[in-house]
């Protein structure tokens, strides 16, 4: 994968049952099997998925918002700005607990 910019208003918008999604790589690059980035919108109330866990490391940034997000075993409120990153195998899931739309960063590599 070559160095580029995404320019948020030409990512095409997906929607989605919960809100809305915009896609923005997934590939392979110079150190890693794969390396992914999207963006989620939920609409307020709505959780992404239901609590998962896979075996590589994830990380959701909250762009605007307000989510609660299960982690290690707890739950706990995350507010615009806020990084959630998600250990191995850690069951974890989003919850837009807010009244308006959280819109989030997803990063997730295998290595």
């Amino acid at each position: 994968m070559n160095s580029f910019i995404t320019h948020w208003p030409q990512l095409p918008v997906e929607p989605t049952k919960t809100g809305q999604r915009r896609g923005m790589f997934k590939q392979e690059t110079g150190t890693l099997k794969q390396l992914s980035m999207h963006a989620t919108t939920l609409n307020p109330g709505e959780k992404a998925h239901e609590p998962h866990q896979h075996p590589d490391e994830e990380m959701i940034i909250l762009k605007e918002g307000t989510l609660e997000a299960i982690h290690s075993g707890r739950t706990e409120k995350m507010e615009a700005g806020s990084v959630l990153f998600i250990a191995p195998n850690d069951l974890h899931g989003v919850r837009n607990c807010g009244d308006a739309p959280a819109t989030y960063y997803v990063l997730r590599w295998l290595s």
